[in-house]
């Protein structure tokens, strides 16, 4: 596994300039985000890596440690401590909006994004790598345009093509089938028996890809666009209380099987294979948006180890993507977060006693699974009627967590969740906090923070980006880029009275899913 930052990557190709003749307009832009990850989860990263590896600390640099060059500013409109839906709206639209907004301004109103501007305006082909549901936030604010991010039913309806600009999407890697299944077929988590995948099938020529086989099987040469291919398993989980589905993102990296699941390094270096492929002949390129989400949920769940690890592989795929970067040398590359989740520290009080200046990455190296799958087991083991304190101990806290020495307190706890109206996240609570107490790993909260990001660039006008910026910058800087107008694709979406009249009386809800969750 490789260790990575929360944080959203741009990468711009430009054609090389012939003779005397001004260069023609940059052609490629590759947006990396991965959701929640702050300054200090890269030092944890950084420093979890180095001691696996037994580094000196100035060997030890992680891929983006070595093109820092500011950071950003992530308030929305509505608050100073933003969610994804504001803020990847931010990078989407070139403006901010209120928490939970979707493609739509502080008045509600659809706002064009640099993806649709790329497709329309230029006819670049674009796609979207997440590991989250292909709905969720930071995806749908590029391509869907709804007033409250819970509405997954209909962000899926628009991501295949209904809309008054079309179809701009062009290939689309992630989680999230329920959303495109009708309420008749098991494991949906629509709220209406619409089949929106038969639907991508039919009437907007989508190649729909729903297992690693196929994925594997895919190439650059014989891949048709547009395609999709969603990998998350469809499944229930019948808990003590009532029946919950599990929501359909990608497996943490380090829960995920890899006969069954692509890893984001793997959709990422598929996506860019296809789309440099599609367009190596043409000087339109690509617009592609890839989200490391599961960062994310880590830290909302304050699990280090599943957080960690889910860094690590957005790393690796960093890798991936800077050598794509070095084969065509005019590029530039930004990168930046969308907020920090967690109040992430390294380095805890447990005591009143003046606390050791040290914190034990030993301890994260023997947790063997995130805290959401052990939490999940434990509920299974209720309703199997084996939840025994020996499979609690040996199980679950032995050979899942790595720890050998489990207090009665946190035996009890764990017990003591079984006779109330807990969710099984807040069961997970209990297994993260095991592990952070043990490594000294503190965390101020479940949810966001209003700390600033850092800003990576490199590559071809990576100046431009020193110093403090705001994230609505970052989109800016993307329309500068690539002459996009957004002006204009908004208004082709608010003239429009088809859309419009149905924009205003859509009131679709997921109600089953956590909405705090990025």
């Amino acid at each position: 596994m490789v260790l990575g930052i929360a944080s959203v990557i741009l990468i711009v190709f430009i054609t090389t300039p012939i003779g005397g003749q001004p260069a023609p307009r940059q052609k490629n832009v590759i947006m990396m985000i991965s959701d929640g990850f702050g300054p200090a989860s890269e030092t944890f990263a950084r420093q979890y890596h180095g001691w696996r590896e037994n580094l000196v600390p100035r060997d030890n640099l992680l891929p983006l440690d070595t093109i820092h060059v500011g950071h950003s500013r992530t308030q929305s409109s509505s608050s100073l401590v933003t969610d994804s839906a504001a803020g990847a709206t931010a990078f989407a639209c070139a403006l901010k909006s209120y928490n939970g907004a979707i493609g739509v301004d502080p008045d509600q109103l659809p706002c064009g994004t640099v993806l649709e501007s790329a497709k329309i305006q230029h006819g670049m082909l674009t796609g979207l790598v997440a590991t989250s549901r292909i709905t969720h936030a930071t995806p749908a604010s590029f391509s869907a345009h709804v007033i409250d991010r819970n509405m997954e039913n209909e962000i899926a309806v628009q991501q295949i093509g209904n809309l008054p600009l079309g179809r701009t999407v062009d290939l689309m890697f992630g989680g999230g089938l329920c959303e495109f299944l009708s309420n008749q077929t098991e494991g949906s988590c629509r709220t209406d028996d619409r089949d929106v995948l038969q639907e991508a099938k039919e009437e907007f020529g989508w190649n729909v890809y729903q297992s690693r086989a196929e994925f594997d099987a895919l190439t650059a040469t014989s891949a048709a666009l547009p395609l999709m291919g969603l990998f998350a398993p469809q499944c229930l989980f019948v808990d003590r209380i009532n029946t919950e589905i599990i929501v359909q993102h990608m497996s943490y990296e380090m829960d995920r099987v890899p006969s069954e699941q692509p890893s984001l390094k793997e959709m990422t270096h598929k996506a860019l294979s296809i789309l440099g492929q599609a367009t190596k002949d043409m000087d339109r390129g690509f617009f592609l948006m890839i989200e490391g989400s599961r960062i994310d949920m880590a830290a909302h769940t304050n699990d280090p180890a599943a957080h960690v690890h889910d860094i690590w592989q957005y790393h690796q795929t960093v890798e991936v993507v800077k050598k794509f970067v070095e084969e065509h040398p005019d590029t530039v590359v930004i990168s930046t977060s969308d907020h920090e989740t967690g109040g992430f520290t390294l380095g805890r009080q447990l005591s009143e006693a003046y606390p050791e200046y040290k914190w034990n990455p030993e301890v994260i190296s023997r947790v063997q699974n995130s805290s959401e799958v052990l939490a999940l087991s434990w509920s299974d083991a209720i309703q199997q009627d084996v939840a025994t304190r020996e499979y609690l101990e040996n199980v679950l806290i032995r050979s899942g967590l790595g720890i050998d020495d489990p207090s009665e307190d946190e035996i009890s706890r764990v017990f003591q969740w079984q006779g109330t109206n807990k969710t099984t996240e807040e069961l997970a609570y209990l297994f993260s906090d095991m592990v952070s107490r043990r490594a000294l790993i503190g965390w101020s909260t479940h949810g966001h923070t209003a700390v600033d990001v850092n800003l990576y660039a490199y590559g071809a006008r990576a100046d431009e980006l020193r110093g403090s910026h705001e994230n609505t910058e970052i989109g800016d800087f993307i329309v500068d880029y690539l002459d996009l107008d957004l002006q204009s694709i908004t208004k082709k979406l608010n003239k429009n009275a088809v859309f419009s009249n149905w924009f205003k009386r859509t009131e679709m809800r997921t109600e089953t899913k956590p909405h705090y969750h990025g």
